[in-house]
């Protein structure tokens, strides 16, 4: 089956938030991968009238090659660190580089934060967390995010991303209440082969766009 391209993330997100939609979802705030979930987030949260937020978890990569997940980092009260000792000694990824990794993403993480979301962090307690990324591979930085938020307090967790591969979802699936994905081509390629336009998301639009969306007419939270 031949599948056309998104035209970029904005046309993914209004896709997605169709299918969203559906679920008659209660409650809900939506969580974006930073930075590329940011633009599906805000078409997803403007169609549930939901808060959007960034849900801040960094890719700890490979000694040489950073695309390379070894493992992820999820900020938070306490942050929390994912690590797959198999694939980390494979690499050759010792201790003491994870460690620095971990310091290096963490300021990493609080250079965003103060960008990002000079006020505080939606309230998640009781609510449906809706995780929103324009797309997973491997789903190691996706995995580290729902094992997170599983301890947040929610009522339950949405898993909503435009492209992935069956065997990543299948993985994912046990982490959360509902899964939604717009496409899961088989071989799969890189997230970036299904979008017409995948122009990296700056700071700026993320900005905008986490602005946008909390201060339209309506919103939750303005």
């Amino acid at each position: 089956m031949t599948f056309r391209p998104f035209a970029n993330r904005r046309e993914a997100g209004r896709m997605l938030a169709q299918e969203i939609l559906k679920l008659n979802l209660m409650n809900a705030v939506v969580l974006a991968l930073p930075r590329g979930g940011v633009p599906l987030g805000y078409e997803v949260a403007k169609a549930l009238g939901a808060p959007l937020d960034v849900l801040f978890v960094r890719k700890i990569g490979a000694p040489g090659h950073e695309e390379y997940g070894i493992g992820a980092l999820v900020d938070g009260v306490s942050p929390q660190v994912f690590i797959d000792r198999d694939i980390a000694r494979m690499v050759g990824a010792d201790e003491e580089y994870i460690a620095r990794e971990v310091e290096r993403q963490l300021a990493e993480i609080e250079r965003r934060r103060r960008l990002y979301r000079p006020g505080p962090p939606v309230e998640l307690r009781g609510r449906t967390a809706v995780v929103v990324d324009d797309g997973i591979a491997t789903g190691g930085t996706a995995r580290a995010a729902l094992q997170a938020l599983a301890k947040s307090g929610v009522k339950a967790i949405v898993l909503a991303v435009a492209v992935a591969p069956a065997s990543t979802l299948r993985e994912l699936s046990p982490l959360c209440d509902r899964l939604v994905c717009l496409l899961s081509p088989e071989p799969f390629n890189a997230v970036g082969a299904h979008y017409t336009d995948f122009a990296q998301t700056g700071d700026d639009e993320v900005v905008r766009l986490l602005n946008a969306a909390n201060s339209a007419p309506g919103s939750p939270e303005s």
